[in-house]
């Protein structure tokens, strides 16, 4: 076996790559590239997992626990909020103190949490658990690529990342069915009791088998008021976002918020002009395919997350599925992930990331429209062509876009383009949750009153139909108890008429937003310091 790097030593600083060193040599499969790669996979998994499993949890928590609706929104939102915020900082910990170390203590947390929202009595316990979730979560991911972007050569590399996603992917996707088989057959603690023995194995592994890689220029202080300005700017954000929808995208409080938000950002990027071991050094940005792949990831999540967010309303509550049905027929979506994206990791190996970003993003923004077109009648073999159609174009945008945001940057700042990725995603999501359920909850507003008077159903009072509209954007008939069979039919048909018309419209609003990512996809080029990563190793 050859001898695997510990220390990657920097270039003389003229922008040539950095040469691997060998000076202390790895012994048996430690440091391995492929063995490394199923490391950190599974406890990415674990992360992606628990970013949709917790969702069919939910009602069985709140029923157990006694908690309000507003209490349980905040087990998803305390998680993707704590997730976002920190995604960057914990980059920068894995840059300074070596990715193996922030991998291993973030599955360690993340494990340990799981298993406390598990024991949790109470509403309040599972949500603090939740934020130590996303914290511990935020420590490994950006870690995991880092692993990754030192461990493979240049030549491997896209095929590594292109493993990599189709873990997230199928882990995001498979997470609605696992959740409903263990709600269903065991119960809600379970679906947080399952990370434990996960974390169990991916520590085991990462003490067997991951090499601790450092840049010998890497970061040797703290940027504390940098951290300070960029997480306070994060939250601020995130948090206009996930409030949105309750608030109004016209209501004061959303917009005091995002130009909190705004001049966060514009201090901070004042201030790392200035400090002399900053954050994210500014001059990372000058690298326009590097920019290009952060935005490309933000515009993708938003048609991602963004439109898939009412097709399980669409296919639970307007097909009448149940959750584990629902996840099913989502299964060629997850199917051509799984298989897209190692395809997709040796395309861009090939050809480079340009191609098949583009594509990849045309591909979206077909499937998009393609779901705009789905009626109440829709079969399932229609629904799977556009479902395969959506993981096609997902898979090599996933991969693509992650080896332009870390190919493009110096390894010793390897750990905080990961953060940058996985930020942009989490921004991207929250972001299209927020815009196209806007865009949704616009639509449902302005056709439910028509829909409901053409029907020959009695007006509304302004009080029912605010409380109408809130059921219709989700899919769900607004039929009061004891109401005739004839009535409820016809308001059922309004409720769901009138939801697939606001369906339409965010799927057409998602594809417009993939048809932009097309042209930023033509940006993209293949990572300039790709080769700063491992030179040798058991390929």
């Amino acid at each position: 076996m050859t001898s695997q790097t510990t220390i990657d030593k920097a270039g003389p600083g003229d922008g040539t790559p950095a040469a691997p060193s060998d000076a202390t040599p790895g012994r048996g499969l430690r440091g391995h590239p492929w063995f490394t790669l199923i490391t950190v996979a599974v406890g990415v998994m674990m992360v992606a997992l628990d970013g949709t499993i917790v969702a069919i949890a939910n009602p069985a928590i709140a029923s157990d626990l006694g908690a309000t609706f507003a209490e349980v929104q905040w087990i998803t939102n305390s998680y993707f909020l704590a997730l976002a915020v920190s995604l960057i900082t914990a980059g920068k910990l894995g840059d300074r103190f070596g990715h193996r170390q922030t991998f291993l203590i973030g599955v360690v947390g993340f494990a340990a949490a799981s298993g406390a929202i598990g024991l949790s009595d109470s509403i309040a316990l599972v949500i603090v658990f939740r934020v130590l979730q996303g914290l511990f979560g935020a420590l490994l991911m950006p870690a995991a690529l880092g692993l990754l972007r030192a461990t493979f050569p240049a030549e491997k590399l896209n095929m590594a990342i292109g493993i990599w996603g189709m873990v997230i992917g199928a882990s995001t996707a498979g997470g609605p069915i696992l959740g409903g088989v263990l709600v269903e057959h065991v119960n809600w603690q379970s679906v947080f009791f399952i990370n434990v023995p996960v974390g169990v194995l991916a520590v085991a592994l990462g003490a067997w088998i991951l090499l601790d890689h450092r840049a010998e220029n890497a970061p040797r202080s703290f940027d504390l008021l940098g951290i300070g300005l960029l997480s306070g700017a994060m939250f601020c954000l995130v948090w206009a976002l996930i409030k949105a929808p309750e608030w109004g995208w016209g209501d004061t409080k959303t917009w005091a918020f995002i130009a909190v938000a705004v001049v966060g950002f514009a201090l901070f990027a004042f201030w790392e002009t200035k400090v002399k071991e900053p954050l994210i050094p500014l001059g990372l940005f000058r690298s326009v395919p590097l920019s290009a792949g952060v935005v490309l990831m933000v515009l993708m999540a938003i048609a991602f997350m963004g439109g898939l967010f009412f097709v399980t309303f669409y296919l639970q509550n307007v097909h009448g599925m149940s959750p584990i049905d629902a996840g099913l027929h989502l299964l060629p979506l997850t199917g051509m992930m799984i298989v897209g994206s190692p395809l997709a990791g040796a395309m861009i190996t090939k050809v480079g990331p340009r191609i098949p970003l583009a594509g990849g993003m045309a591909f979206t923004a077909l499937a998009m429209y393609g779901m705009s077109t789905l009626e109440k009648t829709t079969g399932s073999g229609v629904m799977s062509l556009w479902f395969a159609l959506l993981g096609l174009g997902l898979a090599p945008v996933m991969v693509g876009a992650t080896e332009v945001i870390v190919g493009n940057a110096p390894m010793e700042l390897s750990g905080v383009a990961g953060g940058l990725q996985q930020a942009a995603m989490q921004i991207g999501g929250s972001l299209g949750t927020a815009v196209l359920g806007a865009v949704m909850a616009s639509k449902v507003d302005s056709d439910l009153e028509g829909n409901w008077a053409k029907a020959g159903l009695p007006p509304l009072t302004p009080e029912q139909a605010g409380q109408a509209s809130e059921a219709v954007q989700v899919g769900v008939a607004p039929v009061a108890e004891g109401t005739p069979p004839q009535i409820a039919a016809k308001i059922t048909d309004v409720a769901h008429d009138t939801f697939i018309s606001g369906m339409s419209m965010a799927s057409l609003t998602a594809a417009g937003v993939a048809a932009v990512a097309v042209l930023v996809a033509f940006l993209t080029k293949r990572g300039a310091n790709a080769e700063a990563g491992a030179g040798v190793g058991h390929i």
